[in-house]
């Protein structure tokens, strides 16, 4: 089945949540925290307070203090499941998702514990005192983390006690809990999440397959290998697993999937009831959204002039997101003071007065969600 790009781009819109999925056929929207991130299978989660957004943009009427809440409930947690990067998964999933993802991560991290000058013997010893301090419940603070590395006589600054901290969470053995303040805090993967599940591998590689497509679909296999880090030939594999839950189309020539049901209750196109181009819709989304992160090819929703302004100087940091109709349109930044939120917002390409005041109205859903009253300012153009 061919799609326009403007339809697969709706369909996409669908699956990440940020527009209404159909009445008919295809799986509800999630409720919940725990509903949202076993949707995605994982959201990128580096930065807390974008993640937490990330939530909230999804579970209209929450609060900052609600995600929080469903947190330490333990619905979902953080640690690094692939590509040596935080993400928040669900909690259930988490081992699985580490032994099947980030086994490559971990066995390809010699040299940078060469150039640390850290020894496999010491980060093993690392990894026993941590669990040594944590266990019977324990919670630690990423400084006390450390602190208690350095009263066994593990050197833990700078890199070197980041590595050892990952290293842990890699061998699955800790994962991170919910900051106290902005600090990072740390547990014990066992006791945070007893009951885990364990599937065999092709049901694994059938599941995060199911999981990537269903939530950014239409994306192509590509999209896949570098979103988990998996092999090109696992991803395959993984494909080939979840079987005819997946459907492919193409879009302006290539293959792309996503999951079947939705295709099946949108129909194709406008004459057929379905997407008509994802509509004008503005968002404001935060950086390291899954909208942008889970693609290599982010085309459909980024024109390649505006991507240096999206992660200036490659540096991996994406900025937060003015989204319009499905296709970026602005940035923002957010800061506070005296007990508000300032906005920043940098528009890429021209927006009318009336445009801008949808932005700003845009901005609502999220000062609720903080609880702060909200001021926006522009820059040009």
């Amino acid at each position: 089945m061919d799609l326009a790009p403007a339809d697969a781009l709706a369909l996409r819109m669908t699956s990440l949540l940020l527009a209404e999925r159909p009445a008919r056929g295809a799986a509800g929207r999630p409720a919940d925290v725990a509903g949202v991130v076993t949707w995605f299978g994982a959201m990128q989660a580096q930065d807390a307070a974008s993640v937490t957004w990330s939530l909230g943009a999804r579970l209209p009427g929450f609060k900052a203090g609600d995600v929080q809440d469903a947190l330490e409930r333990r619905e979902a947690l953080r640690t690094w499941p692939m590509r040596g990067t935080v993400h928040l998964v669900p909690s259930p999933d988490a081992r699985w998702m580490v032994e099947l993802m980030g086994s490559r991560v971990l066995a390809g991290a010699a040299p940078r514990r060469a150039a640390l000058g850290l020894t496999e013997e010491v980060a093993e010893r690392a990894v026993e005192v941590l669990g040594g301090a944590l266990a019977g419940g324990g919670r630690l603070t990423r400084t006390q983390c450390l602190a208690v590395l350095a009263d066994a006589g593990i050197r833990g600054a700078g890199q070197f006690g980041y590595h050892l901290l990952w290293y842990a969470s890699q061998r699955g053995v800790t994962c991170i809990a919910p900051n106290i303040g902005t600090e990072q805090t740390f547990v014990l993967l066992d006791e945070w999440a007893p009951d885990p599940h364990r599937p065999e591998r092709d049901e694994a590689l059938a599941t995060i397959a199911l999981r990537f497509f269903r939530s950014h679909g239409p994306a192509t296999r590509p999209d896949l290998t570098r979103w988990t880090g998996l092999t090109a030939a696992d991803a395959k594999r993984g494909i080939a697993a979840a079987g005819d839950e997946l459907a492919t189309v193409q879009v302006e020539g290539r293959d792309m999937l996503l999951d079947r049901a939705l295709l099946d209750a949108h129909g194709t196109g406008p004459a057929a009831g379905g997407p008509s181009g994802g509509g004008d819709e503005v968002l404001v989304l935060p950086g390291f959204d899954e909208y942008l992160l889970g693609f290599k090819d982010r085309s459909l929703m980024l024109a390649a002039e505006h991507m240096q302004a999206i992660v200036p100087g490659g540096n991996g940091v994406f900025q937060a997101t003015i989204v319009r109709g499905g296709r970026v349109v602005g940035t923002w930044k957010r800061s506070v003071a005296r007990g508000r939120t300032v906005v920043d917002l940098r528009p890429l390409v021209r927006l009318t007065a009336s445009e801008r005041a949808r932005v700003e109205t845009a901005l609502e859903p999220y000062a609720r969600f903080t609880g702060r009253p909200l001021e926006a300012r522009w820059s040009r153009p």
